[in-house]
């Protein structure tokens, strides 16, 4: 088993790299039915590694098993069977803790887990005065709180397991306002500290704990803000590499972060936005006019 030891890990050679790199890897991935979850889940298994991805819909998590190819069953006992590259899921609300602590620990009894990808997020926009309690609650309880339970059951078992990796997705809105993000925006914030923080307190037990902080990117979720012709030429002119982002290009991030060969690399919340936090936020008025009554105005320009 090629579990991370210690608080010592031997330094990455890329001399000493092989065609299964995470062979013996074990990833617990949330909201890994679609988007950037199943994305990672490809690249993880791509380099050898078993990998449960969670979601709520089960119907969704059957397809994108179906898709990653190679399955096994979830809490089976593989009784020494080669699980390199496999695939299972788990039905988990993020937000409830007993949930996640089960599922946890069936993953866990399948193949001792090594990494985890905590991913589940929800969206949603609209005046900050217009913000009702429930959907404050609720935005903070899937991104933020969804985040630490999956930092804190994962977490409990890569220390007993030797020590391991754990990567959060944030989002740029984390780092830069986002005019009518709403409650989004203090979620993502909260995920970068609870990043930093992890990474601080969970070393000494051979977890590393690091984030990715995406920009614009070409999922379901973000479709919206792809579609408005507006809305996206904004977000387009505020990216010094003039694209949106795809999912293998976060997922690519996440590998890098989970893997050997960023060994030293911890409390890290890295950028893929193609720049855009060099800039600033997005304007999403026009998504949202006509659809929102009684939007703040933006002030005018020189004014």
């Amino acid at each position: 088993m090629a579990h991370l030891t210690g608080t010592a890990q031997a330094a990455y050679d890329p001399r000493m790299t092989s065609a299964s790199p995470l062979a013996g890897h074990h990833a617990f991935i949330t909201g890994g039915g679609s988007g950037i979850g199943l994305g990672t889940a490809k690249a993880l298994m791509a380099d050898g590694a078993a990998v449960t991805i969670c979601g709520r819909t089960e119907e969704t998590l059957v397809a994108a098993v179906e898709e990653l190819g190679a399955t096994d069953t979830i809490g089976t006992d593989t009784n020494g069977t080669d699980t390199k590259g496999t695939a299972a899921y788990a039905v988990v609300d993020v937000g409830d803790e007993d949930s996640v602590a089960s599922a946890v620990t069936a993953a866990n009894e399948r193949l001792p887990l090594t990494m985890a990808v905590a991913n589940a997020g929800r969206g949603g926009a609209g005046p900050l005065l217009q913000l009702d309690a429930t959907t404050w609650e609720d935005t903070l309880r899937v991104n933020l709180t969804g985040t630490f339970f999956t930092f804190k059951h994962v977490g409990a078992a890569l220390g007993a397991n030797g020590g391991g990796s754990m990567c959060a997705v944030s989002s740029i809105s984390g780092v830069r306002t986002h005019r009518l993000f709403g409650a989004y925006t203090a979620a993502k914030a909260g995920v970068n500290n609870l990043v930093e923080n992890a990474a601080d307190e969970l070393g000494s037990l051979g977890i590393r704990v690091n984030g990715v902080a995406p920009g614009l990117v070409e999922t379901e979720l973000s479709m919206a803000l792809q579609t408005n012709e507006a809305v996206n030429e904004d977000y387009r002119l505020n990216m010094p590499l003039g694209r949106r982002g795809t999912v293998h290009d976060v997922a690519s991030a996440i590998r890098f972060l989970l893997g050997p060969e960023s060994s030293w690399i911890t409390g890290v919340v890295m950028s893929v936005d193609g720049g855009h936090h060099l800039r600033r936020g997005p304007n999403i008025d026009p998504l949202m006019q006509g659809r929102v009554p009684n939007l703040p105005p933006i002030s005018p320009p020189g004014s």
